[in-house]
């Protein structure tokens, strides 16, 4: 298995090769410099490849049992989502950019973390499709929000552009402000069904194990919290009751909910907690 120190080192080396050609590309409209960058992201796509399907072949399970490994898996979906969006997205460069950075500073602190972690838990078995179903959504789920969340920002910023009369050169790489709230709506819409089969699926295997103490653990009742927001976002956006840059605050908030439910409530989960750093 590719689980060296040069291998990783060579990842975030390409990886960081690829930022730096996607910037000159945003600087300058250097085509060029975007197929390089374009390349070097599929390069870095392969790599990862074959360090999930070497762990998977070693180990039996799709690797995902461990922060380390579902957090590698997460850059991986990511890294994903932007060549796809790359390829297949018009005037998204500025989206894909943000996004391959979040990325790679996630993988970069994964990777400089302890790799040697413990499971999520030593009640649940490593090869337990039902917890690996459980972490792939919820693992897409957060790829989504991210992506939602970096729209809200991209629209929060060019609104203020365009109500202050501010025009710059970095604006003609955004799309219009009806398609940035259009895809971010897209976003959060492929998110939250994914985020609540997972949790579905989490609490049925806690039903299943006949602990049913654990339906009120902090990190079940956080993740609800986290669905409620995000509902409250998509009811706002169907019924129009709120401005776009309403909307996207209160994306930005229900992502932020997220967050905190991923980093703090694990913390606190009795069933839930994995060692990371």
């Amino acid at each position: 298995m590719p689980g060296s120190t040069w291998f990783y080192d060579a990842i975030l080396y390409i990886y960081a090769l690829s930022l730096l050609f996607s910037f000159s590309d945003m600087a300058t409209k250097n085509r060029s410099a975007k197929r390089m960058g374009t390349g070097l992201l599929a390069f870095v796509w392969l790599l990862q490849t074959v360090f999930i399907a070497s762990r998977m072949y070693e180990h039996q399970y799709v690797p995902v049992m461990t922060m380390f490994e579902a957090l590698f898996f997460y850059c991986w979906v990511l890294v994903t989502i932007s060549i796809m969006m790359n390829f297949f997205l018009k005037r998204l460069d500025l989206l894909v950019f943000l996004v391959n950075v979040a990325a790679f500073a996630i993988l970069a602190i994964n990777i400089f973390s302890d790799p040697s972690v413990t499971p999520i838990s030593q009640q649940w078995e490593a090869r337990d499709e039902l917890v690996f179903i459980h972490i792939t959504l919820a693992i897409a789920s957060y790829a989504a929000f991210m992506i939602a969340a970096l729209l809200s920002g991209m629209y929060l910023f060019m609104h203020r552009q365009l109500k202050g009369k501010r025009w710059s050169a970095v604006m003609t790489r955004f799309p219009s402000l009806d398609r940035i709230e259009g895809y971010t709506y897209r976003a959060v819409l492929i998110g939250v069904p994914l985020l609540i089969a997972s949790v579905a699926l989490g609490i049925a295997k806690i039903v299943l194990d006949g602990d049913t103490r654990l339906l009120a653990d902090a990190k079940v009742l956080s993740s609800l919290f986290s669905i409620a927001v995000y509902a409250f976002y998509l009811l706002q956006r169907v019924t129009a009751n709120q401005t776009g840059p309403m909307l996207a605050f209160w994306n930005l908030a229900a992502f932020t909910a997220a967050v905190i439910n991923f980093l703090v409530f694990n913390m606190y989960s009795g069933f839930h907690h994995w060692i990371w750093m």
